[in-house]
């Protein structure tokens, strides 16, 4: 079998002169020239059609608590099947799983699973959810597209978590079928995202409003702070006030840990007190919900009440405990919680 009957032609591309292709699944727009691929590595130009190098070729799967996505309010307690592939749309030079997101398919190690297989893997696991992760699943859009046509006829839920960098036409068709989603605000800064990323901060709001206000899908914050690069309280403060006036009080938000890797080996890593001062700065501002994450932190890993202040959901790490919170309200004085119970 060749190449070419072995991996789909991709979506979201058009020809353009001397047989390269435009990809436009992202705002990137890579421009690519015969034999050669994207920046993501693994959207290929062969013979003037773009083809998707990483449909069917997961790098390995993990069954993991639903809490380490992170999602909070999202079946809480539950598992959820968890797996990625090589490349990535974004060049972090902080990447936590630059092992993965930096990688090659030919450098991956990466295994041959059909999008039925996958679901299969779920159902054999007992896991109530599929989790793209791991890299950014924006560029393998068409398997998972295809991946949650099949989950949600097994009643298996789907959830991405992403960079939210993604061209607003092909977010409608890759997250059609989506029923939750972690979307890394990685800052608050355009000059953040252009020497840290290599990308632009707008086009991830965009996706943020867009989710809010056009989709179905559950949807929660994560930015990991960096000492020194996003971490200022007057940052923190205004980013909480964009989530407040364009997405309301109750989307959750997870500030996390960064620990030295890639290429900031030379940062220290986040400590404590940072994580709980940003978490202070956005419950003052009137975040209804916020998180600290990769630390040890049992109080900013717990979901109160926003009304009673009553704990709702106990978390230490991953063991969790689900406490006054019934039919998606708070057991002792009635208040609706947002989320999917």
């Amino acid at each position: 079998m060749n190449f070419t009957q072995s991996i789909p032609v991709a979506r979201w591309w058009q020809p353009v002169e001397n047989n390269r292709v435009l990809c436009t699944l992202c705002p990137r727009y890579c421009n690519i020239p015969e034999g050669k691929a994207g920046f993501c590595f693994v959207r290929k130009n062969v013979d003037g059609k773009l083809y998707s190098t990483a449909y069917g070729r997961p790098t390995g799967f993990a069954v993991d608590p639903i809490e380490k996505k992170p999602l909070n309010h999202f079946y809480p307690g539950t598992t959820i099947l968890s797996f990625g592939t090589a490349g990535c749309n974004l060049g972090c030079k902080f990447c936590q799983n630059w092992s993965m997101s930096k990688a090659r398919l030919d450098e991956s190690h990466a295994l041959h699973v059909s999008p039925e297989e996958v679901v299969r893997i779920a159902l054999k696991n007992h896991c109530p959810s599929i989790a793209f992760t791991y890299n950014d699943p924006i560029i393998f859009g068409e398997y998972v597209i295809d991946i949650s046509k099949i989950a949600h006829q097994a009643n298996i839920k789907t959830v991405m978590v992403t960079n939210g960098y993604i061209d607003k036409d092909a977010r409608k068709e890759v997250f059609e079928h989506i029923d939750a989603a972690n979307v890394d605000l990685k800052a608050f800064s355009e000059q953040f995202y252009f020497q840290l990323t290599g990308a632009h901060l707008q086009p991830v709001l965009d996706t943020l409003i867009w989710l809010k206000k056009e989709t179905e899908v559950w949807f929660e914050i994560t930015t990991l702070l960096i000492p020194n690069e996003n971490d200022a309280e007057d940052e923190i403060g205004s980013m909480c006030d964009w989530i407040l006036d364009n997405l309301g009080d109750s989307v959750p938000l997870h500030f996390t840990a960064f620990h030295p890797d890639f290429k900031m080996l030379d940062h220290p890593p986040t400590s404590y007190s940072t994580l709980r001062r940003a978490r202070e700065v956005a419950l003052r501002k009137g975040i209804k919900f916020c998180y600290t994450g990769n630390v040890h932190d049992p109080e900013g890993q717990t979901t109160f009440c926003p009304n009673c202040k009553e704990v709702l959901i106990r978390r230490d790490w991953y063991r969790v405990s689900v406490e006054n919170l019934a039919d998606g309200s708070c057991s002792v004085c009635g208040a609706k919680i947002a989320g999917r119970w």
